[in-house]
Formats: structure tokens, sequence, C-alpha cells
């Protein structure tokens, strides 16, 4: 089937970025009730963590934006030129989309998606949520996140992200 007989195709766009979008939606089609809050913190957190004055200068991988995304990251989900991450708006829908991504694969290989659980994956990658003993500044920094997420929450501060 072609492209254009088929509305829904994505031709231009790599597997793994149809995979994503596919993905994202089916998250927030059957995500719980209270998710979007948890989430929003645990994004703030991360935000707090990684660049909290919003610098534009790249972090020392070449990572942009409020998040720190690499730009390997960044491709997964977006076709927008990498510079865009500098952007708080394309910055927090590409969050948005890694967060559910990380969320989905912890659920789907039966660990909790707890912020401390997305703060080890958004910061030492996949494995460092899956692995028994993860490094200590991945834990450190995973901790840290945990314990802002918790804060935002107790004291009401959502958002809409």
């Amino acid at each position: 089937m072609n492209a254009q007989t088929n509305r829904f195709a994505l031709p231009r766009a790599p597997l793994a970025a149809r995979l994503a979008a596919a993905f994202a939606l089916s998250s927030l089609l059957f995500a719980a009730p209270g998710s979007a809050s948890e989430r929003w913190a645990t994004l703030e957190a991360i935000h707090q963590l990684e660049n909290p004055r919003n610098s534009p200068e790249p972090g020392q991988l070449g990572e942009l934006g409020p998040y720190q995304f690499r730009e390997q990251t960044w491709r997964m989900y977006t076709q927008a030129p990498f510079i865009k991450a500098l952007d708080r708006q394309s910055s927090d829908a590409v969050a948005v989309r890694h967060y559910d991504w990380l969320r989905g694969e912890l659920e789907r290989r039966g660990i909790e998606a707890s912020a401390f659980r997305i703060a080890l994956a958004w910061n030492g990658g996949i494995g460092a949520a899956l692995d028994k003993h993860p490094g200590a500044s991945v834990v450190d920094y995973a901790t840290r996140a945990a314990n802002l997420a918790a804060e935002f929450e107790r004291n009401g501060q959502t958002g809409t992200r």
C-alpha cells in the first residue's frame, strides 16, 4: 500500500519515529488518572536538574534545551532541527514523548514507572533503570529528581505538560 492510498502512512518518517508516535498516542489514550500531574512533576524536576535557567549553551556532550536532549534522542521524536530544542514549547513536546516512551518501556518489562525509575532512564538510558546496580551518579540524579517531583506534587504545583 502506498502513502497516497493510506492517509495514516508516514512514508518519510523512520520506523523508530513512527513507532514512537504510535506509542505516544496509545499512552495518552490509556493514561491512568493523575498521570499527567505525575508526568509534569517528573519532567519539571528533570528540567530543574538539567538546565533550570534555560541556558542556550550546549552541554558537555552537545545537549540542548531545558531537558538537555542529545541530538540522537531528539531525532527519535521529531523531524524539527535540533536547534529547536532551545524552544521551550518544542522541547516540552519532545520531553512528553520521551517520558511516555520511557514509561512504556518500563511497564512493558514489569517495572514500576516511578519518578525515580524515569529519571534513572532519562539520565543513564533505559539500561540504567533496568540494572540492579546502576552507577552512583545516576542513582544520585534519580534520587534528586524523585525528591523534587514529590515536592512539586505535594505542593500542588501542577502544570499542563
